[in-house]
């Protein structure tokens, strides 16, 4: 006796282009518009903008600052360089020259070049005299101007260049050492320091008002 099987029984083969039921479906596409209104601004110009470097930002900012003087030389207040010579930083902030510097000077960076000779800015007693650390080789000196106890800091001269020792007494216009490149530097200048009572003040103001 032959099966028979009834053809209702079996699941129709589609042929139509339709997915299969096991088949994941294909994921919806997600379409943007962007729509603008009002008016479309007109298109930036290279010629309405200008580029600053660097190195004029820092002018800018820090270039305002002119360091004029004049000296004679003579008196009991000095400079500590008997002529004129270039400033390159001043008191206060700044943007730290090298790594290590601070960015709030509390000294005046004169150069007047390699191995000039400094002197003391007024008559008194070497309090300090140091070769190594940030400041290289560098001298202190105390001194008593109009009645107030003032020191005066010397520092980045070159290596054996100063005689002085802690309690020496010097006059104004002596022999300090020679302007070198020691310590925490970029190139060789002299960093100066005063301090009244134990306060560090602008050098440079404090000089244009006493120094002759």
């Amino acid at each position: 006796m032959g099966l028979l099987i009834a053809a209702a029984a079996l699941p129709a083969v589609s042929t139509s282009s339709q997915a299969s039921p096991f088949t994941e479906p294909e994921p919806a596409v997600a379409t943007q518009s962007l729509e603008t209104a009002g008016e479309v601004g007109p298109s930036a110009d290279r010629g309405q903008y200008s580029v600053t470097s660097w190195a004029e930002m820092l002018k800018l900012k820090y270039g305002s600052r002119t360091y004029s003087y004049s000296t004679t030389g003579t008196g009991p207040i000095r400079w500590p360089f008997p002529t004129v010579v270039p400033i390159s930083s001043g008191f206060g902030g700044r943007a730290a020259p090298c790594y290590g510097c601070s960015s709030y000077h509390q000294g005046l960076d004169l150069t007047p070049g390699a191995g000039a000779p400094i002197y003391a800015i007024a008559d008194g007693t070497v309090v300090l005299h140091e070769e190594g650390g940030g400041f290289g080789n560098h001298v202190i000196i105390e001194h008593v101007v109009n009645g107030q106890r003032i020191r005066s800091l010397y520092a980045h001269m070159q290596w054996g260049s100063s005689p002085l020792q802690q309690g020496d007494q010097v006059g104004v216009g002596d022999f300090i050492g020679l302007v070198g490149a020691t310590g925490q530097v970029t190139g060789a200048h002299l960093h100066f320091e005063l301090e009244v009572d134990g306060e560090k003040i602008d050098p440079y103001a404090w000089l244009k008002q006493n120094a002759s």
